[in-house]
């Protein structure tokens, strides 16, 4: 019998399979694709997913090496996941066994059994007595064997905390044979009787039509672009398809754009739902997300609500998908396996063959393009729900007005008149830290990043300052490093800044600061909320994390003190990026009786596209952009991949990068491909990032598959070249972030 050969894919950056020889005395029928194996790569072990199985490699077979075990006896990854993980590897060009790594939970890819846990319990042995002479002296251990014995059924170790059981008095209970503990394997849940635990809101007829758009196509793939703006009740749409899914036997997905939103969807479903429901994001630990995980794969999770990843979470039987906030920009990853979320939902989605509703008061330019075009149903929701009225938009021209930290007169009229009302005001400042730069009045010395071609943010709770690009931290000097002079500045203003001079204009009420230093504790963000939902007057300043889902009743005000930043940048999205965050922030203010006003503060108060979007609102916006976008040949109207290098010296990329230009070049006429521009290599906007130095060759292509059957080629080449061994490089297919 000839060898099997085993294809496996390994965490690595390099983009083949790797051979190796069965381990002795396994069966042919035990190894299916898909299952872990554990072999030698080098000096070490790795966890390694089998692809295929051959008998002949182009290796040796006296130069190959056997894997050391089998780990799984059925693969941990669906057959359905499978092949996601192989399209997304082949679409993004990345490897298979570093994408299949990204799709597995953290403990399966370190070997893990992907087994439902076995939970401990600890329980008091037989004839065990507090009077045990060896526990005179250890009251601790006396108390803790005293509330063991109030459980004969035993109790779990996870819930030891809860009960206030100190581990380490078990531990020594057990080392004098007075506790033991048993090893049971955690039951699931029953299903539920009655799915619904509080009854469902009444819906308006655009809401109704959007629920039946949906419903009439259970169990084939549509793609459904909900388009509603906020507060028109787009949770109560989602909630309610959810619930005709849950009865039809099956599970639902929802994708949440960032951490934050997790616990307040979770809570919201949980008070609807007598759901088994599964939270999956970076903030839960390996061994829930584990168990989280395996319950979605096994059906004992009914909805699955998570960040970006939890996209690669299996479903035994899954029946809807939902994208909520389907325009942020944090569904898509920056690193390593660089794929946007939302498109490979709608990828998953139709290769599951189940509906996807994207959900968004401010869509994407791609998603609109996509429901103008046919490929998605439009469903509007304009109305707000429970007959709120949209927010007055007010612009404000700040030209030769003094500025009081940012702030202007009118402004502060402003949010004081809503405070006297007993009402809430929102501050909006996309900027963290006190000032974004520390400037000497005498010779002109800037706060410089050492590594970066940025200015260093003063933090002045910390009197430190940052950079918020590469994280470097320096003390905030007292005097200036250049000339000694004491007169040092800090210019502009950020959140920080804004909190401590609206704290000394209104100090009878409270400034709660919300942004990513205020919030990185745990609970802070909760605790904060807490105070919010109390409804006493008060401000929050916070950066764009406020924009997002959350909702604040009694916030009528919201004012926005620096609207141009999105009016000047390079990258051709900042506008439409301006255009949500402006709309997304504007949704917090208003209710059903006190109709919300937005203050919007910029020195270009006429500047046409602020006109356009506060006076006819965004999806007028959204057309114009697109016809632009048309106009000048950028996507959603073409494709594009962007190669980025970066080294520790100068001109290094870029030398690389010319290679690279060269080597596409040839390719294409070797190809005889058509219609696919090169543009560079240029230095990346910001140069220098982190100590390195960083370029970029941008390809831009009008159809995808002539595009990806060069990068095929390319990056096959990339791969030979001596010159890219001394750089960083990697390629982002669809980049929404050319900086």
């Amino acid at each position: 019998m000839p060898d099997l050969i085993l294809r496996l894919a390994l965490p690595s950056p390099l983009r083949r399979l790797f051979d190796y020889l069965a381990p002795v005395g396994l069966s042919r029928s035990a190894l299916q694709p898909g299952v872990r194996l554990r072999v030698p790569f080098g000096r070490r072990e790795m966890i390694g997913v089998l692809v295929e199985v051959d008998s002949q490699s182009e290796v040796p077979t006296d130069k190959l090496k056997p894997a050391l075990e089998l780990l799984d006896t059925r693969p941990p990854l669906p057959a359905s996941l499978f092949k996601l993980c192989l399209w997304t590897a082949q679409y993004y060009q990345h490897s298979l066994g570093d994408t299949l790594s990204w799709a597995l939970p953290v403990l399966l890819r370190q070997g893990e059994p992907a087994e439902t846990r076995q939970e401990r319990y600890w329980l008091a042995s037989k004839g065990a007595s507090v009077d045990d002479p060896r526990l005179a002296r250890a009251p601790r251990q006396r108390d803790a064997l005293k509330a063991l014995a109030q459980h004969p059924h035993g109790v779990a170790h996870s819930l030891l905390s809860q009960l206030q059981l100190n581990r380490d008095s078990l531990q020594l209970l057990h080392e004098k044979g007075l506790v033991r503990v048993e090893v049971r394997r955690t039951q699931p849940h029953a299903k539920p009787a009655h799915w619904l635990a509080q009854p469902e809101l009444p819906l308006n007829a655009e809401q109704r039509a959007a629920v039946n758009a949906v419903a009439s196509g259970w169990d084939q793939f549509n793609a459904f672009l909900l388009a509603g703006v906020t507060g028109s009740g787009k949770t109560e749409v989602y909630l309610q398809l959810i619930h005709q899914c849950l009865e039809a036997g099956k599970q639902a997905l929802v994708l949440i754009p960032e951490i934050n939103l997790g616990p307040q969807t979770f809570d919201r479903f949980a008070r609807r739902f007598n759901a088994r429901i599964a939270l999956l994001h970076s903030a839960v630990n390996d061994r829930e997300r584990l168990d989280a995980w395996l319950a979605a794969r096994d059906g004992e999770a009914d909805i699955i609500i998570g960040t970006r990843s939890a996209l690669f979470t299996p479903m035994k039987n899954p029946g809807l998908i939902i994208v909520d906030e389907e325009h942020d920009a944090s569904y898509k990853q920056q690193e390593g396996l660089r794929y946007h979320a939302r498109d490979l939902a709608l990828v998953r989605a139709r290769q599951e063959d189940v509906p996807i509703v994207l959900g968004s008061a401010t869509p994407s330019l791609e998603s609109l393009h996509n429901a103008y075009s046919g490929r998605y149903a439009l469903l509007k929701l304009t109305q707000r729900a429970g007959g709120a009225s949209q927010p007055r938009f007010l612009r404000l021209d700040v030209k030769s007005r003094p500025l009081d930290s940012g702030i202007s007169g009118p402004m502060q009229q402003a949010i004081a008149q809503t405070l006297a009302a007993g009402q809430q005001v929102l501050v909006f400042l996309n900027r963290r830290g006190f000032a974004p730069t520390l400037l000497c009045h005498d010779c002109g010395w800037l706060s410089e990043c050492p590594r970066c071609d940025a200015r260093m943010t003063v933090h002045q709770r910390y009197q430190e300052l940052r950079c918020h690009h590469c994280g470097h931290v320096e003390r905030q000097p007292s005097n200036c490093p250049k000339c000694q002079h004491v007169d040092l500045r800090p210019v502009g203003a950020g959140t920080e800044r804004a909190e401590e001079r609206l704290a000394v204009l209104f100090p009878d009420y409270p400034v709660l600061r919300i942004d990513r230093d205020s919030t990185s504790r745990k609970g802070a963000m909760d605790r904060l909320f807490a105070t919010i939902n109390k409804g006493e007057p008060c401000i929050l300043v916070g950066t764009q994390m406020l924009a997002k889902g959350h909702h604040f009743p009694r916030v009528t005000l919201v004012s926005i003190l620096d609207a141009d930043g999105g009016l000047f940048s390079a990258d051709f999205r900042a506008s439409e990026r301006m255009a949500q965050l402006i709309v997304q922030v504007a949704g917090r203010a208003g209710r059903a009786e006190e109709p919300g006003k937005v203050i919007i503060q910029s020195h270009l108060a006429d500047h046409p596209l602020l006109v356009q979007l506060t006076e006819q609102g965004y999806f007028a916006f959204a057309e114009q952009a697109l016809s632009e976008r048309r106009s000048a040949g950028l996507p959603p109207f073409c494709h594009l991949a962007l190669l980025r290098a970066e080294a520790h010296k100068p001109g290094q990329a870029e030398g690389f990068l010319d290679e690279a230009c060269g080597e596409a070049e040839h390719l294409l006429g070797e190809l005889g491909l058509t219609g696919i521009e090169l543009l560079g290599p240029v230095p990346a906007p910001m140069e220098r990032r982190a100590g390195r130095f960083r370029a970029q060759l941008l390809v831009q292509g009008n159809a995808r598959a002539p595009l990806h059957r060069l990068l095929n080629h390319w990056l096959h080449a990339l791969e030979q070249m001596p010159s890219g061994r001394a750089v960083r490089w990697s390629l982002d297919v669809d980049p929404i972030d050319l900086f």
